[in-house]
């Protein structure tokens, strides 16, 4: 077995209390893959923003602060970064402190802003200033199509996939990354990820789109893709699992589950956990 020190991995987004999404997933799926994950949560909302009303929603960066501070003071760091939706507050507090990780081996951003080419609820153009800057610190970025052209500052529309292959290209470019991954591509009654690596060969995954759709999945998918980057899988690999992973956890749900609510992960977490530990 490796060491599992080496893969010390610090997670901060957001906890929602209920529908499950952000951290009540990232954390399960990390943790069952055996990686141990710290958290540094960015707010504490009572639900998602999705479809539950007026939900609440406290902003830690305050207390992020003293927290990060307790642990430079006890000399600890993390070798992997894994940031999720971040919120207005949270952002700020880590385009500050991003520098504070410039020794880590990965930093894994899910630039959750957007989808179906809107902004998600209280977030504006500044919001997507700031997360291009951030994004310029990223080693691995996981937009979905809208976020991937909010980042470059291009008109949201129906692409080829020759032309998302190109912005792939344009991303890569402009934030240095390592590797993306674009998601939520659905193209010929199929839904496709375009992923380019360090190789610089451009590759497109395709997945049978399934019907139904679930809050969350952007974030089982983003915790998978690096639970298999961490076992030591390519990003092209990784991006494979995790779509297999996302489709699995769907078919696993129950046909009567509110969909608010997220899919089933926990039925698909052992075929994860498999994989992972098959590479281990």
């Amino acid at each position: 077995k490796k060491n599992k020190m080496k893969e010390k991995l610090l997670i901060s987004q957001d906890l929602s209390c209920l529908g499950q999404v952000s951290l009540s997933v990232a954390l399960p799926i990390l943790g069952a893959c055996g990686y141990q994950p710290d958290v540094l949560p960015t707010a504490i909302l009572s639900t998602h923003t999705g479809g539950f009303g007026n939900n609440t929603f406290l902003a830690l960066n305050n207390e992020m602060s003293k927290i990060i501070a307790h642990w430079q003071d006890e000399k600890i760091t993390f070798k992997n970064l894994y940031l999720g939706y971040l919120g207005r507050n949270a952002i700020d507090f880590w385009i500050e402190r991003i520098f504070d990780f410039r020794n880590t081996d990965l930093i894994l951003l899910d630039p959750a802003m957007a989808d179906s080419g809107k902004l998600y609820s209280g977030l504006d153009i500044e919001y997507v200033e700031k997360m291009r800057e951030l994004a310029k610190r990223a080693t691995i970025l996981t937009p979905n199509l809208t976020e991937a052209c909010l980042l470059l500052n291009k008109e949201y529309r129906n692409f080829s996939i020759n032309e998302i292959k190109k912005i792939a290209g344009e991303l890569k470019e402009k934030f240095k990354l390592d590797g993306l991954v674009i998601t939520g591509i659905f193209l010929e009654n199929k839904v496709k990820m375009v992923g380019l690596a360090n190789d610089s060969k451009i590759f497109v995954i395709e997945n049978e789109k399934i019907t139904r759709s679930f809050f969350g999945t952007g974030d089982m998918f983003a915790s998978s893709l690096l639970a298999g980057i961490l076992a030591g899988y390519s990003l092209k690999e990784s991006a494979q699992i995790a779509g297999d992973f996302v489709k699995l956890v769907i078919e696993k749900t129950d046909l009567s589950q509110d969909k608010r609510l997220g899919p089933n992960y926990a039925g698909a977490l052992s075929w994860l956990m498999n994989k992972v530990e098959g590479k281990k």
